[in-house]
C-alpha cells in the first residue's frame, strides 16, 4: 500500500474516532451512547490493524483483535446488561446544556492541535497527524465524565478516554509492547466487572446512580 494513501486512510479513520466522541457529547439517550462507543471501538480496531500492516508491526494485529472483541462486543454487552438490570432511564442527564458542551469540545480540539504542533513537525511516522486527534479524544472523554450526572454514562466517558489513549500510543510509537497491551486489556475487563458489581450495590443501597443525589445524601449525613 502506498504510504501516502495509508496516511490518508489513517487520518480518515482517526477523524471518525473523534467524530464519535463529539456525537457522544451530543447524545441524549443511553442506548445511543453505547452504540456510539461501539462504533468508536470499531474504527479504532480497523485503524490499529492498518497501522500494523503499513508499519510491519505484527503485534498490532493482536491489539486490533483485542480492541474488536473487548470494545465492540464484550464491553457494550456488559453496559447493555447493566442498563437493563438496573432499570436506568433512557435519557442522559447532563450538568450543562449540549451546545455549551459542544463549544467546550471544539475548544479542546483547537487546544490539542496547538499543543501537538511541535511533535507533528518533528515526527516522521505516518500516524503523526492523528496525535492531535488522539489527545482531543482523551480530553473530550474527560469532559464527558465531568458533564454527566449518571455513574454509568461517566464510565462510558472513561472508556472513551481510554480509546483516545490507545490511539495516542498507536500514533506516537506504533503501539505499546504486546505484554503491556494485554495487561491493559485485562485491567479494563476486570474494571468493567468491578464497576458492574459496584453499581448493583449502589443501586440497592441508594435506589439511584445519580451522583448528584448521592452527594446530597452524603451532605445530609
Amino acid at each position: 500500500m502506498n504510504i501516502q494513501i495509508a496516511s490518508h486512510i489513517n487520518g480518515f479513520l482517526s477523524a471518525f474516532v473523534l467524530l464519535t466522541a463529539f456525537a457522544m457529547l451530543a447524545q441524549r439517550r443511553v442506548y445511543g451512547l453505547i452504540h456510539l462507543f461501539t462504533w468508536q471501538g470499531l474504527f479504532l480496531s480497523i485503524n490499529t490493524a492498518l497501522v500494523g500492516y503499513v508499519a510491519g508491526k505484527h503485534h498490532l494485529y493482536i491489539s486490533s483483535l483485542l480492541t474488536l472483541s473487548l470494545k465492540v462486543v464484550l464491553l457494550p454487552y456488559i453496559l447493555h446488561v447493566l442498563i437493563v438490570r438496573l432499570k436506568i432511564k433512557k435519557e442522559v442527564e447532563t450538568v450543562m446544556n449540549v451546545p455549551l458542551t459542544m463549544l467546550i469540545g471544539i475548544a479542546l480540539v483547537i487546544f490539542s492541535y496547538h499543543l501537538t504542533a511541535p511533535v507533528r513537525e518533528l515526527s516522521t511516522l505516518i500516524t503523526r497527524s492523528t496525535l492531535a486527534i488522539a489527545l482531543a479524544t482523551v480530553l473530550i472523554g474527560l469532559l464527558m465524565m465531568i458533564t454527566r450526572r449518571h455513574a454509568v454514562t461517566q464510565i462510558i466517558g472513561f472508556l472513551a478516554m481510554e480509546n483516545g489513549l490507545f490511539l495516542a500510543a498507536t500514533s506516537a510509537t506504533y503501539g505499546m509492547p504486546l505484554v503491556v497491551e494485554l495487561g491493559v486489556a485485562l485491567d479494563i475487563l476486570i474494571a468493567a466487572f468491578i464497576f458492574g458489581i459496584f453499581f448493583f450495590h449502589i443501586h440497592t443501597t441508594f435506589d439511584s446512580l445519580d451522583v448528584e443525589k448521592m452527594a446530597r445524601l452524603k451532605e445530609g449525613d
